[in-house]
């Protein structure tokens, strides 16, 4: 958590990738952009982490119904 907003974003893209093999240079740029602003959103707390039980619970009552 001590890098930088762009450096994490940059390792959470390249940890991605070694998992789905090399990608390409535009897609790659999209997900550090995507990151970059999930991120932002998270910090600024303009968007809402769930707990993941209540997500959970959520999704088994819909399908219940």
């Amino acid at each position: 958590m001590t890098l930088s907003e762009h450096e994490r974003a940059k390792l959470a893209s390249d940890l991605m990738a070694s998992l789905d093999g090399p990608a390409e240079s535009d897609v790659a740029e999209a997900w550090d952009i995507e990151v970059c602003r999930r991120i932002n959103e998270i910090e600024s707390g303009r968007t809402e982490l769930l707990n993941l039980d209540d997500v959970l619970a959520r999704a088994r009552a819909r399908i219940r119904n």
